[in-house]
């Protein structure tokens, strides 16, 4: 059985969270064995804590919002899918406002903070999330099926279909075996999307008040607004994102299968995963 792990040293970024808009100071520090993911909100009186755990995910629109005794964090899924693939067990993660930041959109500045943090094993049993059944989610529409679906298998293992009505985008498919380089490589730089005519909409719900085109891959009817990194950059992203929410049941091991899947379903099958 593999122990648990923690940072070496603590580590900070400073930036703007992607749906508040508000700058925010985050800061990753080694925790005891145990102690799980813990997001600590400094800019409250009495430093309220809130776990990374799937019981705590209260809403999934746009982005994972966890919520413990009233008090939330969300967007957290991108700093979790690092935590994730860098396997690490125990972090505390200080913020000064509600929402880490955003840096390029992606998971690949927090990896990167990661590695420069370094990792230290702790005297206990890792407590892994180990798939040993079939589990699915379905989720049937007017506009079709969605679903997510868990398997036994020996590693991690992502298979992500994404289908998007816009003929920019179709179809997309990707397949990958979950390593810290193939993660690296394939995986962490892929950028989160919006469709340039659903940004006001979005603005005036609150959401993506700090994105901006080094953050945000954007397309309208006439093509994309900025150069993409990967051609399938938005699956990949979706797969970048299944990572970090399955990550709310532990460090995880099994074959992931999914089709149109988001927040909602990637966290109704974390709760049933956490539940055995």
């Amino acid at each position: 059985m593999p122990h648990q792990t923690t940072l070496k040293r603590e580590v900070t970024c400073f930036g703007v969270g992607l749906h508040s808009g508000r700058n925010v100071n985050m800061t990753l520090k080694p925790a005891p064995v145990d102690n799980g993911i813990t997001f600590v909100r400094i800019d409250l009186d009495g430093r309220p804590t809130i776990r990374a755990v799937a019981d705590n995910v209260t809403a999934t629109v746009r982005s994972t919002t966890l919520e413990d005794n009233g008090v939330k964090v969300f967007t957290v899924e991108h700093l979790l899918s690092a935590l994730h693939v860098r396997a690490i067990d125990n972090c505390i993660v200080e913020l000064d406002a509600e929402e880490p930041p955003v840096m390029h959109g992606s998971a690949i500045d927090f990896f990167n903070l990661l590695k420069i943090a370094g990792t230290v094993e702790q005297n206990a049993d890792r407590r892994e999330c180990i798939v040993d059944k079939i589990y699915r989610i379905d989720d049937v529409t007017a506009n079709g099926r969605r679903f997510i679906i868990a398997l036994p298998y020996d590693g991690f293992r992502v298979s992500f279909t994404s289908v998007n009505p816009h003929p920019l985008i179709g179809v997309q498919y990707c397949d990958v075996d979950i390593d810290e380089d193939t993660y690296a490589r394939e995986i962490a730089p892929a950028r989160t999307i919006a469709y340039e005519n659903e940004i006001e909409t979005l603005h005036k719900m609150g959401l993506g008040l700090g994105g901006s085109l080094e953050s945000v891959i954007v397309y309208n009817d006439g093509g994309w607004l900025n150069d993409l990194l990967y051609p399938d950059e938005l699956v990949r992203h979706k797969i970048l994102d299944v990572i970090g929410d399955l990550r709310l049941t532990g460090i995880f091991k099994g074959h992931i299968i999914a089709a149109a899947s988001g927040h909602a379903l990637n966290t109704k099958l974390a709760k049933l995963l956490a539940k055995g």
